[in-house]
């Protein structure tokens, strides 16, 4: 991978991450404010952060890889 590939993994790690903190303040928001009412907005926002969470995982780990080439 070239400098240029590598910078743009690095750039989607970055959005990944953020989305995945998105989710998580979603998750967060739902938890603290609108809980026990819309317990039947758990299963997809649950699923959701843990989509971006794994998307964020998956990049971070082939950006790792590429360091260590």
């Amino acid at each position: 991978m070239d400098g240029d590939d590598l910078k743009a993994l690095d750039k989607e790690v970055k959005k990944l991450k953020r989305i995945a903190g998105e989710w998580a303040a979603k998750m967060h928001d739902l938890v603290e404010e609108r809980l026990p009412a819309a317990y039947e907005e758990i299963p997809g926002i649950a699923q959701a952060t843990y989509d971006a969470c794994k998307s964020w995982a998956d990049a971070n780990a082939r950006l790792a890889a590429e360091h260590f080439d």
